[in-house]
């Protein structure tokens, strides 16, 4: 019975109703009126509402009151506590029977009985204010364990599509050299080999290093400068101070394929790829400049503008921003903005 029950439990106890000792002690100092008498009723008060109190306890806990409505627990808490302040006020008036502290009271008396009640009455709304704001913590700590399951099951569940989504378009240009130069095609093929184990490595990763992130898009480019030669060009803007700066892991190169794929691949003179990395007041903003148009009847739903939106969503909520539009009848952007 005893074991089960936390050591706060008992130095609560223990220290609130010593608290009411001391409290009543001081007041009675100052009115002259302490004696042995005054003493000896005062202990015996704190030591029957310990027992009382904890007998009550006893029966909340037995009979689960806490998992109760609100409207029930008041009424059985109500009765509880009349039922204990009588009880108290019994064994003070025995008391009082025995040692003849005070004559002119009975043995059940109305404001023995007042005090009693309203002792107890404090140490259940403390008891149940404690435990259910114990409850509400519980529920927080629960629900963003639950949250956080939950974004992690969803953050694999687009990354496990991304590299399928890139080998794929990956391989579809290396298939396209195989016929026509297999000396660049045994070039590409190192440089796929070289994007998947940096992709590998950090696919377990919630967030990773712009730079480690710029070395996949570095060899992603690479390997897509075989294809299209002099038809692509690219530019880096690098901010040095954004380098070490977390992003979600192959959002960038995402973003960079999807360039090049609805803009530079769609042009027959090829054009620009531009990548823009700097600090803006207290976020970091990642911008994507490519050759081309943004139609009206873009497919926002595609996989790398969905599973962009996603992953911010997911890791910053409202904090991130994304956006794509045309930046001139020649020019698109893309714009990512993550809190610092």
């Amino acid at each position: 019975m005893f074991k089960n029950i936390s050591r706060y439990y008992w130095w609560c106890q223990l220290g609130g109703w010593l608290s009411w000792l001391v409290l009543n002690t001081i007041v009675y100092l100052t009115l002259g009126r302490v004696n042995t008498d005054f003493l000896i009723y005062q202990l015996f008060l704190i030591t029957s509402g310990f027992v009382v109190t904890h007998l009550l306890r006893t029966m909340i806990v037995h009979f689960h009151w806490l998992e109760y409505s609100l409207d029930k627990v008041i009424i059985r808490s109500l009765i509880a506590v009349i039922v204990c302040g009588v009880l108290i006020a019994l064994m003070l008036g025995g008391l009082n029977g025995l040692l003849h502290f005070d004559k002119e009271r009975t043995l059940f008396d109305p404001k023995r009985l007042l005090g009693a009640s309203f002792l107890v009455m404090v140490w259940t709304m403390i008891y149940f204010l404690w435990h259910y704001f114990q409850k509400d913590q519980q529920y927080k700590m629960d629900r963003l364990q639950l949250e956080s399951v939950v974004k992690g099951l969803e953050l694999r569940t687009i990354k496990s599509q991304l590299n399928p989504h890139f080998i794929f378009n990956a391989l579809n240009s290396i298939r396209a050299l195989v016929d026509e130069n297999p000396q660049r095609a045994r070039t590409a093929i190192t440089e796929l080999s070289n994007i998947l184990r940096s992709s590998m490595q950090l696919e377990k990763m919630e967030t990773v290093r712009l730079e480690d992130e710029l070395s996949i898009v570095r060899d992603y480019l690479a390997l897509e400068l075989i294809r299209f030669e002099e038809r692509l060009k690219v530019q880096y803007h690098i901010d040095p101070e954004t380098l070490d700066l977390p992003v979600p892991p192959m959002m960038l190169q995402t973003l960079v394929e999807n360039a090049l794929k609805h803009g530079i691949s769609k042009s027959i003179r090829g054009g620009v790829v531009e990548i823009v990395s700097r600090i803006v007041g207290l976020q970091h903003e990642i911008t994507i400049r490519n050759t081309g148009h943004l139609s009206a009847n873009v497919n926002e739903d595609g996989f790398g503008l969905k599973s962009t939106r996603q992953r911010l969503e997911l890791l910053y909520r409202d904090k991130a921003s994304f956006q794509i539009y045309n930046g001139d009848d020649q020019l698109v952007e893309t714009k990512i903005r993550i809190p610092l």
